[in-house]
């Protein structure tokens, strides 16, 4: 890995881990921070590659967005997620943002798996779910049902993306 790739590695880190740090205090990823890493994306990505870096930047933010938001307007995600994921794939391909979001929901899931068997609530969540599948709708989680709780999902975004950042550069 070059100096050049180096940089934008480092200031998308940096970006993901100050996200993940207001996430887990506050529930919140603030705007500011989504603005300025999309700025530097890309006008990071066009300055190594001129207008085809832009264009590459533009559609790994696209990218980014359009595989998240699905799940925003289910309701399974916050927004500032959503944001944070167009983020990313400002930094990145558009092959590079696919393959983050694509880690980024397997990451999440196996969190959200585990979190739930370590709560001990995997026999209630999975009765929920076979409930959802015979009636064929939706039902909310009970109060004290951890899938019902805020989950910081900036953190499978990080994980996720370090590691389409891992098999892109060192494998």
């Amino acid at each position: 890995m070059s100096i050049e790739q180096m940089v934008p590695v480092i200031v998308l880190l940096g970006l993901l881990g100050i996200a993940v740090a207001s996430d887990l205090r506050r529930h919140r990823i603030p705007n500011l921070l989504i603005v300025l890493g999309l700025a530097l994306g890309l006008a990071g990505q066009a300055y190594s590659d001129g207008f085809g870096g832009l264009g590459d930047g533009a559609l790994g933010l696209l990218i980014g967005f359009g595989v998240l938001l699905p799940l925003y307007a289910l309701g399974g995600m916050a927004a500032g997620d959503v944001k944070l994921m167009a983020m990313v794939g400002a930094f990145l391909t558009p092959n590079g943002a696919l393959w983050a979001a694509f880690f980024s929901l397997i990451v999440g899931g196996l969190c959200g798996f585990l979190i739930v068997l370590v709560r001990g609530q995997l026999p209630m969540t999975f009765s929920r779910y076979w409930l959802m599948l015979r009636a064929r709708a939706y039902f909310a989680p009970a109060a004290d049902e951890v899938a019902g709780k805020p989950f910081p999902y900036s953190l499978a975004i990080l994980l996720g993306t370090l590691t389409c950042l891992y098999l892109q550069y060192f494998v």
